[in-house]
């Protein structure tokens, strides 16, 4: 119980976790929690139900407790050496925001509000998935052009899965979305970018909520992956990692018809 009587008396509770546990653990602490309290999450993934952060919170806390979520670019090694960070904040209500806003004041991360929690939580969690193919591009030496156009048709299909799934249109298009896939996409360190490189190598038993991610919208049928191509080529290298190459390569020349 000292999990639980440490957070009844916490202004704000930080889920640095996988999305997984987040309805347990909130379900545990919600008896203890503070009505003035805040829980944040900074999960980009699903859980085995197939619920992002925001919606596991949503069906643990109910009216206990507010509860925000903060995506976009902001890798943590960066943050401890006091470097920039970018995040959208999304809370129901703006005095949530404000009080988010005050906590991080000191830091270098730097806030914007928005109240699109589903627009948000979904463009984090599904850039994950396109930052693979960045890294099979990166493998194969496809070059800045071949990146350039991944990006664009990246973030087309953003909008249109994350308006089906409740989101805003212009959401992917902000920090939780185009800005977390340009560093995820690109940073040296991104899991997810190696991910892309070992698949495009042929390696198999991959990891990460960008594999994850995939697994759980196919097993809970979240949305149609055949109706968008990228989504749905990652998803066919992964199940052949052997032909990852020549599928990558039969996508870019059918371009061309």
């Amino acid at each position: 119980m000292a999990l639980e009587s440490a957070a009844g008396q916490q202004d704000f509770i930080l889920f640095c976790l996988p999305a997984n546990p987040h309805f347990e653990l909130a379900s545990r602490l919600r008896p203890r929690l503070r009505r003035d309290g805040v829980c944040l999450s900074v999960a980009k993934g699903l859980d085995e139900h197939g619920r992002t952060a925001a919606q596991a919170l949503t069906e643990a806390l109910g009216s206990v407790s507010a509860f925000g979520v903060l995506y976009g670019p902001m890798i943590s090694e960066e943050i401890r050496d006091g470097r920039p960070a970018f995040a959208q904040a999304g809370t129901t209500h703006a005095e949530t925001y404000g009080r988010v806003r005050e906590l991080f004041a000191e830091t270098s991360l730097y806030l914007e509000h928005s109240t699109d929690i589903a627009g948000i939580s979904w463009s984090a969690v599904l850039k994950n998935v396109y930052a693979i193919l960045f890294g099979v591009a990166d493998e194969m030496g496809m070059g800045d052009n071949t990146r350039g156009y991944l990006a664009v048709a990246a973030v087309a299909e953003l909008q249109s899965i994350v308006t089906g799934l409740g989101g805003d249109p212009e959401t992917p298009r902000r920090l939780a979305g185009l800005g977390d896939l340009t560093t995820t996409a690109t940073s040296a360190g991104s899991h997810h970018h190696e991910v892309g490189r070992r698949l495009a190598r042929g390696q198999e038993a991959l990891t990460g909520e960008g594999v994850h991610t995939l697994e759980m919208i196919h097993t809970h049928r979240l949305f149609d992956a055949r109706g968008f191509p990228l989504f749905d080529l990652i998803g066919r290298m992964l199940a052949e990692p052997a032909t990852a190459r020549a599928q990558m390569q039969n996508f870019l020349n059918r371009l061309r018809l």
